[in-house]
């Protein structure tokens, strides 16, 4: 499958690169998507990190009240993905805390 390579998604992501701050993301997706997306975006990507860490589906739904369906959607991105979560979990256990 894949995202739709297009001028209006990479024009999307140019957006996003751009920005400088985690302040500025605030400021950017507040304004581009719901309370609820972005909140089902950052549980993805602490899913992510527990799986990575060792946690179990179990563990990972009582720490976020999560469903099985939601584990399982980024399990299989971590083990037959294109990389995105190990790439983005590698840099950011690099990166010190608060570099924005």
């Amino acid at each position: 499958m894949g995202l739709r390579r297009d001028a209006q998604t990479d024009e999307l992501f140019r957006s996003i690169l751009s920005l400088r701050s985690v302040e500025e993301c605030y400021l950017y997706f507040e304004d581009l998507c719901t309370n609820k997306e972005v909140r089902d975006l950052g549980q993805r990507l602490t899913i992510a990190k527990l799986l990575r860490e060792g946690s179990s589906y179990l563990q990972a739904a009582e720490a976020l009240g999560v469903s099985s369906a939601t584990i399982g959607r980024v399990k299989r991105c971590l083990d037959y993905g294109n990389g995105g979560y190990k790439m983005i979990l590698d840099r950011m256990e690099t990166e010190e805390p608060g570099d924005d």
